[in-house]
């Protein structure tokens, strides 16, 4: 394994992939504004809001995964092909961040309005007749629906041989079927969960793997070593480092979402309290907390009216719970596990596993 000092400052723009992505992002947007306003020139907003939140954003760390699964399987670094089916990834997260923040009644993404919020001021700014939030929340449904529609489709056009592609394709409908149903089982813990009962945990340890784990990096690490024609060996060993590194990611966010500076997270403090998320970190704090505490955390999750000073008790609820010193250690149990696995994996290309760790480390640490 290479040493820390020798390894990449920033990985994901290791042979220029975040470039490469943009640059297919941008191409195919292209293609799709131009056919958007043959359709109809009122078609205009939605086509900024697209590629607004698309090309002015996003870290494109699960193209990287791809990317590097497939570096690691032997495809080698040049042409269009892969950086197009990579970047296709990309459109998949677009579209499950639009439905996230309209679900959550997020305000904002990455700085700046959620799509939501984006139509309904512009409902605003023309007057225009109607329930604005409805309008704001159909445009988000429909143009979400649009990105999943696109990811699909740039991944079967990416221009790599469609035999590679065809058989990636089932582990990349896998992976779209995942996210699906867990972000499914996350809108309905709240409603239909009981925080108290012993399967809370495990309920959210259901919902990590489902809606964040294996789409972010286990499964694009998959996706592209198909694409590469890799042994079933390799796949797995993929598998074996991905999962555990895609549930410390995830573990990693949920303490950004109650704890993180809302200048490195682009969302308010505490935002996850106040969308009520049942995150793993909420579900120890829940098992720990005096059972008065416990009650009024669960109670007060996701109420509409938290109040700032309100968010900053739930969290402190949470601190003193010892809920997130539990989190810390389970990332670092994960990380052994995955960088093992890592370590085991047969890959092809000794720089792929150099970047692969660093990818790891980034993932985890948020450095980018």
């Amino acid at each position: 394994m290479t040493s820390s000092s020798n390894r990449p400052a920033n990985p994901i723009d290791v042979e220029d992939v975040r470039e490469r992505v943009n640059a297919a992002l941008a191409g195919f947007m292209d293609g799709q504004s131009a056919l958007l306003g043959k359709i109809s020139p009122q078609l205009a907003p939605a086509t900024e809001a697209l590629r607004d939140f698309l090309l002015d954003g996003g870290k494109r760390l699960r193209p990287a995964f791809c990317y590097w699964g497939w570096r690691g399987a032997g495809g080698p670094a040049a042409g269009e092909g892969i950086a197009n089916a990579a970047a296709a990834l990309e459109l998949l997260q677009a579209s499950a961040l639009v439905h996230d923040d309209l679900m959550d009644r997020s305000d904002t993404r990455r700085g700046l309005p959620s799509v939501h919020r984006r139509f309904e001021a512009l409902h605003r700014e023309h007057g225009w007749r109607g329930d604005r939030e409805q309008y704001g929340a159909s445009a988000a449904v429909l143009l979400g629906d649009l990105l999943l529609i696109w990811c699909d489709e740039l991944f079967l056009r990416s221009g790599l041989d469609p035999a590679a592609v065809l058989a990636a394709k089932p582990m990349f409908d896998l992976m779209r079927t995942e996210v699906m149903v867990g972000q499914y089982l996350d809108v309905l813990e709240p409603v239909a969960g009981d925080s108290t009962d012993g399967g809370a945990l495990e309920r959210a340890q259901t919902v990590l793997h489902y809606k964040s784990a294996k789409y972010t990096i286990e499964r694009p690490l998959q996706v592209g070593a198909l694409l590469a024609g890799a042994p079933t060996g390799l796949v797995e060993a993929y598998g074996a480092f991905g999962l555990p590194l895609g549930e410390a990611f995830q573990l990693r966010d949920d303490l950004l979402g109650v704890f993180g500076d809302p200048a490195v997270t682009g969302k308010p403090a505490g935002d996850d309290l106040r969308e009520g998320k049942r995150t793993l970190l909420v579900a120890h704090a829940m098992r720990a907390l005096p059972a008065a505490d416990a009650r009024h955390l669960d109670e007060r999750l996701g109420a509409p009216d938290l109040a700032p000073e309100e968010v900053a008790r739930l969290r402190g609820l949470i601190e003193r719970s010892g809920a997130p010193e539990r989190v810390e250690q389970r990332i670092t149990q994960l990380m052994r596990q995955s960088l093992a696995a890592l370590e085991a994996a047969p890959l092809a290309d000794e720089r792929a596993r150099e970047v692969l760790l660093a990818l790891a480390e980034a993932a985890t640490v948020r450095k980018y």
